[in-house]
């Protein structure tokens, strides 16, 4: 009982966000100041959170943006298997935007020897990671920084991402559900990964096998947003027949 849903929705939030207030919770999730306080209380006892006046942040927080280093950093090998198979679909002269995330960071790591790629990414991560190619024309996103992601996000992001172009998106996901609907823990993500939707010629989204079947806090709409999906090898016969059906091309190889 100590980790009930709203509870477990509660630490997806915050770790992802780096920091969340209790008002805000509770107009979230629709109950009392008080409840969310006991919430929170039970997390703080738990050892995922630390406790602060009107809310509570994720612990260590400030590490992330010291060090650089994603709070995400599982199924890595799944990950680089992805990202190989990605940047295939990136050609020199492309436009691309790159969504923050554990899997694109491995994309944008395979980017260096490019000569004239135009990225565009909310993810200070990447930012740094190819700003030292003179070869790749850098747009950065401002926005709202979140610690444990590295990125930018909110309705700024999203304004500003709204006049540009890309040849190709590719997109990140904290789940697939079982309805097979794109969900993330952060509302702030939605109009920012919506924005990127709609000012992309293609979707490409790239995400590990695990994902599939999972589901979490705020929905941003059916898989079929993306006119491709690229995954591992891990993903099993079931999970694959169950996206075929969705209409969404599949990459394997």
């Amino acid at each position: 009982m100590a980790l009930n849903q709203r509870r477990i929705k509660i630490l997806e939030l915050i770790r992802e966000d780096g920091h969340a207030k209790v008002q805000q919770l509770s107009k979230i999730f629709g109950v009392t100041e008080v409840t969310i306080r006991q919430d929170l209380e039970m997390l703080d006892q738990l050892g995922y959170i630390q406790r602060e006046h009107g809310g509570a942040f994720l612990k260590d927080v400030g590490s992330f943006a010291k060090t650089g280093k994603l709070f995400n950093q599982t199924r890595m090998d799944e990950k680089r298997e992805i990202a190989r198979k990605a940047v295939a679909f990136i050609h020199e002269n492309d436009i691309i935007i790159l969504d923050s995330g554990s899997t694109t960071t491995e994309i944008a790591k395979l980017l260096l020897n490019y000569k004239n790629l135009t990225v565009i990414t909310n993810a200070l991560n990447i930012a740094l990671i190819l700003g030292e190619n003179p070869g790749i024309n850098l747009v950065v996103t401002g926005g709202e920084f979140k610690a444990p992601t590295l990125s930018l996000t909110g309705q700024m992001s999203a304004d500003i991402i709204k006049t540009l172009h890309a040849n190709k998106l590719f997109l990140a996901t904290a789940g697939i559900s079982a309805d097979l609907q794109l969900t993330y823990p952060s509302l702030s993500d939605l109009v920012v990964k919506q924005s990127m939707i709609e000012s992309s010629d293609q979707v490409f989204l790239v995400a590990d096998s695990s994902k599939i079947g999972v589901s979490a806090f705020a929905s941003l709409g059916p898989v079929t947003l993306a006119n491709f999906f690229i995954t591992d090898s891990m993903i099993t016969e079931e999970q694959l027949e169950k996206m075929k059906e969705s209409g969404i091309n599949i990459l394997l190889e």
